[in-house]
């Protein structure tokens, strides 16, 4: 085959990108830390501003728990439960309000069935097989010059690549429920929109990057595939 299962022009591509990668996350924890020290006025911490959503929308039945870590904040689809990580749980800062309220934001697409959200939930069984064997195929069709594992292993990667895809409107979704919530409920004042901004703007980009890299690394393997001797 042409090209190689170590280098590829490609690669210098995503190599670009997973700078941009480490970049976002670098940026996403400094925007956090930046923010979590900047109090909103209102004094309203990321549960009661989270619990006070849910119930504002007829979600009295979501609970709301702790969970240990940082930025490890997510909604349990399969359990109704807004996780919160302990700092945002308890803090009144513009970070820890704005990311309760992007969750609560996943929580209000599950309830309305959010078309992008229904797709996600029901691609996930089978990203979750795909994903794990797509390597091996991979590594093995280069190996081995076997064209069909290659092939199979190209499309099972294309299934993680599509999954990723699909979340990107999902994060984008939520968090501008939540920019829209946080001024229709009070919970910010003008002053502090660009704070919420900054932050849900750096957690949305670490998404776009790691997209960024697989949709790259796809063409890479397409490209290998398609040119192979």
């Amino acid at each position: 085959m042409d090209g190689g299962l170590f280098f590829h022009p490609m690669d210098f591509l995503i190599i670009i990108a997973m700078g941009i990668a480490i970049w976002a996350q670098f940026r996403v924890k400094k925007t956090f830390v930046r923010w979590s020290a900047v109090a909103t006025k209102h004094g309203r911490t990321g549960y009661a501003a989270a619990r006070a959503l849910l119930d504002r929308h007829g979600l009295d039945d979501v609970r709301i728990e702790p969970i240990a870590g940082t930025l490890t904040d997510h909604y349990d689809p399969r359990q109704r439960v807004v996780r919160l990580s302990e700092h945002v749980y308890s803090s009144s800062s513009i970070a820890a309000v704005s990311v309760a309220c992007h969750e609560v934001g996943h929580a209000l697409q599950h309830h309305q069935s959010y078309p992008m959200l229904v797709l996600r939930h029901r691609f996930f069984p089978v990203v979750s097989l795909t994903s794990g064997v797509a390597p091996i195929l991979l590594i093995a069709g280069f190996l081995l010059q076997a064209s069909g594992l290659l092939l199979i292993g190209i499309l099972f990667f294309s299934c993680a690549v599509l999954f990723q895809l699909i979340t990107l409107p999902v994060e984008f979704d939520a968090s501008a429920r939540a920019r829209r919530l946080m001024v229709a409920e009070g919970f910010i004042v003008n002053a502090e929109e660009a704070g919420v901004s900054k932050v849900l703007n750096a957690a949305a980009l670490t998404y776009v990057a790691g997209t960024l890299i697989a949709l790259l690394e796809l063409i890479k393997y397409i490209m290998i595939f398609t040119n192979r001797d």
